[in-house]
């Protein structure tokens, strides 16, 4: 396939890094088997990386992933085993799965999230159905996706500690896609079905911050096993609360934790002689849809910030007002597609990567967040070696011999010998979203 091109100036650096995750490659498989052994991963999850050849890393990671639809089909077989493998996990005897989707009805690239992750769903053999709390919802209704499919959304309901829809459908495990921005609906509490993600790991209670800090354990012991610099995967964040944007509360405090932390940044790159500046990214401490996020190079930015921005970082999805930011070393994207700044987006579920995406924005700097209106998504196209097709798939023996395949190359198989193959980015891409993975599940076992 065609990766972006990573600028001259930052090739070598790269490479480098790349031989250094090569070189090391069955180390690093030994140590994510033994770390799942302990952790329990995610459902699923989407991790936003940025390349700047000295540095690769995650700088968000999404629990409840949108955009299933913009994965290569060539990965489906290996979503669809994936998927047979997180649920039984869920609920060992399902047959049926319950999905929750967003609210947001009217968007129609969302519904084909949901049409897509709910033919991975049914293609792994469950029966799929899908059921929102949304109160405008009234009856079953049938939307149209953005390319023209069909979506059948029925009302949530429940009797005692079970949810239902109105024919009695009530399987065991219930697969939200729903971020829970506006809160936990009352109906989804204390009930005997399995939910996962977790309640607690919605948008209501979950922090951005809470991750990091988990993702820090991840990002030392990585760095300790194949001796590399943790900050070469790791960015420097800091949070800050008690604001009101409105207001002009908490300004000067905002101000003078962005200059700590260009301080900081501007320290490393001098020691490792780096001629970039330094900017940081503050963004809202809990929320999605790439709102709420400034790219900064100076304090003095944050002070006095004009009515446009003000309002611009005041209020999140769902109208959640911004209190706390997380104020996080930004990383250059020196990666491009057809003169466009991209980064790659992983999606993965249980503990398998299934495939992604690259994020591209005509419009947008390396310096500045890619998820906004104009971007466009292509689909990583590395075909999947030797994963056959879902009809292929029809043993227990079969199954786990194509996961013990996965499990041994990750996202795709790494070649040393060549380090210029493209499934060798692939790789590493694939690694830096299974660290930010297995923060996630730290992260959700310490915020239970």
């Amino acid at each position: 396939m065609k990766l972006p091109e990573i600028h001259t100036e930052y090739a070598n650096y790269l490479r480098d890094f790349e031989s250094k995750i090569l070189q090391n490659h069955s180390k690093i498989e030994t140590w994510f088997r033994q770390q799942w052994k302990q952790h329990q991963p995610p459902f699923y999850g989407s991790v936003d990386i940025r390349n700047a050849g000295y540095k690769m890393a995650s700088i968000d990671m999404n629990l409840f992933p949108g955009g299933f639809n913009n994965l290569n089909p060539n990965f489906i077989p290996l979503a669809t085993i994936a998927a047979q493998d997180a649920v039984e996990r869920a609920c060992e005897t399902a047959k049926s799965v319950l999905l929750i989707p967003e609210n947001h009805t009217r968007n129609t690239f969302y519904l084909q999230n949901v049409y897509a992750l709910a033919n991975i769903l049914r293609n792994a053999g469950f029966d799929v159905r899908i059921g929102s709390f949304n109160p405008e919802l009234t009856q079953a209704t049938e939307f149209e996706t953005a390319l023209g499919d069909k979506v059948l959304i029925e009302p949530l309901l429940r009797t005692r500690e079970r949810i239902h829809l109105a024919d009695g459908f009530s399987p065991c495990f219930i697969l939200i896609n729903n971020d829970l921005s506006a809160g936990v609906p009352d109906i989804l509490r204390g009930v005997s079905q399995t939910v996962l993600p977790p309640l607690h790991g919605g948008w209501t209670t979950r922090r951005k911050t809470h991750h990091f800090e988990a993702y820090n354990q991840i990002a030392k012991q990585f760095a300790d096993l194949i001796q590399i610099d943790e900050w070469q995967i790791n960015p420097y964040f800091e949070q800050i609360s008690g604001l009101n944007f409105q207001e002009r509360e908490g300004e000067d405090a905002l101000a003078d934790a962005v200059e700590r932390m260009l301080t900081k940044i501007q320290a490393k790159y001098d020691e490792k002689g780096i001629t970039d500046k330094p900017f940081v990214i503050v963004k809202a401490d809990a929320g999605t849809y790439g709102m709420g996020v400034m790219s900064v190079k100076s304090a003095d930015e944050m002070r006095g910030l004009n009515r446009k921005n003000r309002n611009k970082m005041a209020k999140v999805k769902e109208g959640l007002e911004v209190s706390e930011v997380i104020v996080q070393e930004g990383i250059y994207t020196y990666e491009t597609l057809n003169g466009a700044v991209s980064e790659p987006v992983v999606y993965m579920m249980d503990r398998f990567v299934i495939g992604g995406f690259f994020r591209v924005h005509e419009g947008r700097k390396n310096d500045e967040n890619l998820n906004a209106g104009g971007m466009v998504f292509v689909p990583l196209n590395q075909s999947i070696p030797n994963a056959g097709s879902a009809q292929d798939v029809e043993t227990e023996t079969e199954s786990k011999r194509i996961f013990a395949q996965w499990d041994e190359m990750g996202m795709a198989r790494p070649n040393a010998d060549n380090p210029d193959c493209s499934s060798n980015r692939l790789y590493v891409y694939g690694v830096m979203a299974r660290l930010s993975l297995l923060a996630a599940a730290i992260e959700l076992k310490e915020t239970a």
